[in-house]
């Protein structure tokens, strides 16, 4: 088992976002997250980070407790993280965006920026370009690709098509896809493009308040009222 949560608890101060979130992820299980705007799908993917600190529960990663470790042993653990809008560095270039992104236990860092760049291969031809010069699609990418040259095991990924053009969402997902497919890669996405989320999770866990209260197939969410039960939006 990849990742084991158990009755995890946060919030913000005094406010309580989650309420006690248990669910378990395989190895090499792609898992979606989907809810309501405010039911703690960001605030989850903070706290299995670590940038927000549990009051309860437990987190175990590929068999360690990380429940009060620091984001950076997470990450030497092979935890990844692409936040919510992307959150590159903006005055750096692509280059060095992936730089940033490579560690010590990945291997030669000029070794690693190739093999990440065969998967993006849109990134190759912008290495000099700055990171803020990019279209909200190719930092994505970019976004994606510096958290794939850390090496993680497991890639907490935060809403990736938000602001993005078709034709890139169907890059991110084939490459995405392809990941899968070779193995090593487990992944934990937080979406609300229903398609997006059906074509890459396995399975697809609804959040309300703060608590998984559904455990759903990726065909079930068009079609069977499923979305608009759960989450109050008619598919």
């Amino acid at each position: 088992m990849m990742l084991n949560v158990q009755g995890l608890r946060t919030g913000y101060g005094r406010i309580p976002i989650l309420n006690g979130v248990s669910f378990a992820v395989n190895q090499g299980e792609f898992i979606g997250i989907l809810g309501h705007n405010g039911m703690g799908k960001t605030t989850l993917l903070k706290a299995l980070m670590g940038f927000l600190p549990a009051t309860g529960g437990l987190v175990r990663l590929d068999g360690y407790d990380v429940t009060t470790a620091d984001p950076f042993r997470r990450a030497r653990l092979g935890l990844g993280y692409v936040p919510q809008g992307r959150e590159i560095f903006p005055g750096l270039t692509v280059h060095d965006n992936l730089r940033m992104g490579c560690s010590k236990e990945g291997g030669a860092e000029q070794d690693t920026i190739a093999t990440v760049l065969e998967e993006f291969p849109r990134l190759k031809p912008l290495l000099d370009r700055l990171g803020g010069a990019l279209s909200g699609g190719e930092q994505q990418l970019l976004a994606l690709a510096r958290c794939l040259a850390g090496n993680p095991k497991l890639i907490l990924l935060d809403e990736p098509t938000e602001g993005i053009q078709p034709s890139i969402i169907d890059e991110i997902a084939e490459t995405l896809l392809g990941l899968r497919s070779k193995g090593g890669l487990t992944m934990i996405l937080v979406e609300q493009n229903l398609d997006f989320i059906a074509t890459l999770s396995e399975r697809v866990l609804i959040i309300q308040k703060g608590v998984i209260v559904h455990s759903a197939e990726p065909s079930e969410l068009h079609g069977h009222g499923l979305v608009n039960e759960f989450i109050g939006v008619s598919d």
